[in-house]
């Protein structure tokens, strides 16, 4: 089975949906630990990527992460925008002249979540999306050498997101303003973590349903 750009937007959509739906439990999240505004930013960056969606479908892959990494970091802003559009762009740049199957990107992903650590000089374990992306990323580079079928790595990542995202309620806040918090932060869930779950579920439920 061939992932193709023209599925983008339907990709896009799928996470602008899955942010609207849960907005309002993802801002009372960040208003316990964190500035509030984390679901406002990434609102305004899918409205940015929602308008470019048919001309990103017509691009290559590098091409098309690497133009929504550029807008991310124009139009959402903050940490969450530098992030973000870290990601895409290092996966953009990784991908350059490579044939995108299983194995493929799994080290182009794992590009991008390396880029996102060096950037927010962030890990495993400090209440951030990388409690989310580094999971899902080891659960990758796991099944593209184990030749999992894509049915169950798509599943697999769900379960690593979902996973990572929980962990992230009994963890010490060493980053961003939940630092200030200390032992506080403790007993919430991450915001940046809940959306990365989110929108990676919301991904691969389009991609399940492209399987079919």
């Amino acid at each position: 089975m061939q992932f193709v750009p023209t599925l983008l937007p339907s990709l896009i959509q799928a996470i602008n949906s899955v942010i609207e739906t849960n907005a309002e439990e993802v801002t009372a999240l960040d208003q316990a630990i964190g500035d509030g505004d984390h679901v406002t930013n990434l609102q305004r960056g899918m409205k940015a990527l929602v308008a470019q969606s048919d001309e990103l479908a017509q691009l290559d892959w590098a091409t098309a992460w690497q133009k929504i990494g550029m807008t991310l970091m124009t139009a959402v802003g903050g940490a969450s925008g530098s992030l973000y559009g870290t990601l895409f762009v290092a996966m953009g740049k990784a991908a350059r002249d490579r044939a995108l199957d299983l194995q493929a990107f799994a080290e182009i992903f794992g590009s991008g979540v390396d880029a996102v650590k060096q950037r927010g000089k962030a890990d495993a374990g400090e209440k951030t999306m990388l409690d989310v992306l580094i999971p899902v990323a080891v659960s990758l580079r796991q099944d593209a050498v184990d030749s999992v079928a894509l049915a169950d790595v798509l599943a697999n990542i769900a379960g690593a997101a979902i996973v990572g995202m929980e962990s992230t309620r009994d963890m010490l806040a060493t980053k961003g303003r939940a630092s200030f918090l200390e032992e506080r932060s403790r007993g919430h869930i991450d915001a940046g973590a809940k959306t990365s779950q989110l929108m990676i579920c919301a991904l691969v439920e389009v991609l399940a349903e492209h399987l079919t």
